[in-house]
């Protein structure tokens, strides 16, 4: 059903739909989304709600994942997604995009996004993923603050606090942040670059609200499966950039092929083919609503007085 007219057209705000995914029992799988199609695809597999991840934004416009892109470029994304999924999005906020105010009005630009969550971290700009070495990390307390800020600020959206504290301040250091975090008002954490289940076991034990899970590719963190995370005592799991990793590689098989043989057809038949493609984004339907609006007419001039 396309969006414009549909009879399941979501009115209630998304943080109040993602806080109550979260709330039920068992984990939450966010698949990573970077656009409206890989939204819909992912809506489509089954998943309820969405992650936008700003390496996969940063990596989409050809950029690196270092605090290069703005709080509109994130909007932008945000609109399309929860456009065209109808699903609550959890939006990667970087550090805020700035201090205290900024990440005000971060909160306020996101919600009229569309998004129904936001995850702050505690570094500094230049940031880094969290799974790379020698980030940034900024003081507590301040990362405290913006927290605050972002609980202030918000109408219904989902406030998640994620730290990159381990590298720098270990395990227990990352888990006192977290616990200042939360009473700062954070609704979650996001514990970044944890490499142990036992430390993700303990990182549970200690901080007792829900937690949230990275599940990314070549990084710290040992392949584990959603069940594996839930048994670890976490209620949300994110795979922020397999989707963007999957289509960067099929790009490259494909320029490769066309610059090698000449044309396509030796990949045809791994193509989503057109059909697919309409179902998907709804083609049809859309051309269904087009031919069944009445045209206006045009008066002919004013009335004679």
């Amino acid at each position: 059903m396309t969006y414009l007219v549909a009879d399941d057209l979501v009115t209630e705000p998304a943080g109040l739909r993602f806080r109550r995914l979260v709330e039920r029992p068992g984990i939450l799988q966010l698949h990573g989304a970077y656009n409206g199609l890989s939204a819909l695809q992912a809506k489509a597999a089954g998943f309820e709600a969405l992650y936008l991840s700003g390496a996969a934004m940063s990596a989409a416009m050809g950029l690196p994942d270092l605090g290069i892109i703005s709080v509109e470029d994130v909007c932008f994304f945000t609109r399309q997604i929860a456009r065209a999924a109808q699903l609550p999005v959890l939006v990667d906020g970087d550090t805020g995009f700035g201090e205290v105010l900024n990440v005000m009005h971060m909160v306020r630009a996101f919600e009229d996004a569309g998004a129904g969550a936001v995850q702050i971290e505690d570094q500094f700009l230049p940031k880094k993923c969290g799974h790379l070495n020698n980030k940034n990390l900024a003081p507590a307390q301040e990362m405290a603050a913006k927290v605050a800020a972002a609980r202030k600020a918000r109408r219904h959206l989902y406030i998640i606090a994620r730290t990159d504290a381990l590298e720098r301040e270990g395990l227990d250091g990352a888990i006192a942040r977290a616990k200042l975090y939360v009473e700062a008002g954070a609704d979650a954490i996001f514990p970044e670059a944890l490499s142990d289940p036992e430390d993700f076991h303990k990182f549970s034990s200690e901080v007792k609200v829900p937690l949230l899970a990275n599940m990314t590719e070549f990084g710290r963190t040992p392949f584990m499966t959603a069940k594996e995370f839930e048994a670890l005592g976490y209620k949300m799991v994110i795979w922020p950039v397999s989707a963007l990793r999957m289509a960067a590689k099929a790009h490259e098989e494909l320029y490769a092929t066309l610059r090698d043989t000449g044309w396509a057809k030796p990949l045809a038949g791994r193509m989503q083919t057109r059909a697919e493609l309409y179902a998907t984004i709804g083609y049809h339907q859309y051309e269904e609503l087009d031919s069944s609006i009445v045209h206006s007419l045009i008066p002919n001039g004013n009335p004679e007085s």
